[in-house]
């Protein structure tokens, strides 16, 4: 796997107790009543997500991730040296511009751990399709027995078909039992291809994108198809395809311009509109752009548009929290996970959200 230099500052106890079981409406809750710990410098409070609509003001840009999560979970067979096999989870994430695909294999029944003494050559078989592990993903990831936990695979057979058929989304084992793909959908999905639900935009509701719009606040989307988000602790997030339309980029543009905030909801939109950054003599502007990013956000190499961020909590040591530094600044973000460890705030794609206001000009 690739480490990165970077680590995180933000430190805490890992929360595996607080960690979300199931999606809030099995818990009596409705989609946007998670709670919301919002972070300014100084301030902390707490309150309901519906109340996100108190913190942001006219002329502020809201961006969100328009893609949909795929069933990329199904048991499958894994046939190694000497025909020995055994029944493990395979997730599938993208696939890439020479045909093959990325894919992790985990312990079955309920993905709890990566499957890292796989080899080369190995093959992983689920109903009509089957997939032969070529080499590490990516290729400077460490080998075989060391730790490796992504592949890249030759497929045969139509993989995306068994998984529509027999699949089911992505999910690991801190939950409680398994969910429909429905609830691992954004009112924001319109474009499938995430592996992993961009949870972030989870708890909005049409009402909520109302009110917002109506507040004077606009709403733009991109698309960023998000990976495999079982990242090891320092493991750098792998290349991702995404998407800015001319349209986004114009109104990230203008907002800039007129004084307003750039929200991400999400570090996927962060690192999509980072990556459509075009620096020259005169600073900085977004422009049209689509492809792979690898394109990491972090305190070394800050954002250059994006000045607030709506999340939910990351675990220790996980890339993600260096990007939530670099948006929010070390200080609001230790103060805020030391607030949502103490105040019991829910860890995962079903769990409790964060707005994080800088208010960085």
């Amino acid at each position: 796997m690739t480490h990165l230099v970077e680590r995180p500052s933000t430190s805490f106890p890992a929360p595996a107790a607080n960690t979300a079981p199931s999606p809030p409406e099995s818990r009596g809750l409705a989609r946007d009543d998670v709670r919301l710990l919002v972070a300014t410098p100084g301030a902390v409070t707490h309150g309901r997500f519906t109340a996100i609509t108190d913190h942001l003001r006219a002329g502020d840009l809201l961006v969100v991730n328009d893609s949909a999560t795929v069933n990329g979970q199904i048991d499958a067979e894994l046939i190694g040296t000497g025909l020995r096999r055994r029944t493990v989870v395979l997730h599938a994430a993208h696939r890439l511009d020479d045909g093959t695909r990325v894919v992790e294999l985990r312990t079955a029944p309920d993905a709890a751990r990566s499957v890292l003494d796989a080899a080369p050559g190995d093959i992983v078989r689920t109903g009509p399709a089957s997939l032969e592990l070529l080499a590490p993903y990516p290729e400077e990831s460490s080998p075989t027995g060391e730790g490796n936990r992504l592949w890249r695979a030759r497929l045969t057979g139509s993989l995306d078909r068994v998984l529509a058929r027999r699949g089911r989304p992505i999910a690991y084992g801190y939950l409680d039992r398994r969910y429909p793909l429905s609830a691992y959908q954004t009112v924001f999905g319109v474009r499938p291809g995430s592996a992993e639900m961009p949870s972030a935009g989870r708890p909005f509701t049409p009402e909520i994108v109302t009110a917002l719009v109506a507040r004077g606040v606009s709403v733009a989307p991109v698309t960023l198809h998000a990976g495999l988000s079982s990242q090891e602790a320092g493991e750098a997030p792998q290349s991702e395809w995404f998407s800015v339309p001319a349209p986004t980029a114009s109104l990230v543009n203008a907002v800039r311009a007129g004084g307003g905030r750039i929200v991400a909801v999400g570090t996927t939109v962060t690192r999509a509109l980072e990556s459509a950054v075009l620096r020259s003599g005169d600073g900085v502007r977004v422009v049209e752009r689509s492809g792979w990013t690898d394109r990491v956000v972090t305190p070394a190499d800050p954002p250059r548009v994006v000045t607030g961020l709506v999340t939910g909590w990351h675990d220790p040591g996980a890339s993600h929290l260096l990007l939530v530094e670099a948006v929010a600044g070390v200080d609001i973000a230790q103060a805020a996970y030391d607030a949502a460890v103490g105040g019991g705030y829910a860890w995962h794609e079903f769990g409790d959200s964060a707005l994080l206001l800088p208010n960085r000009e």
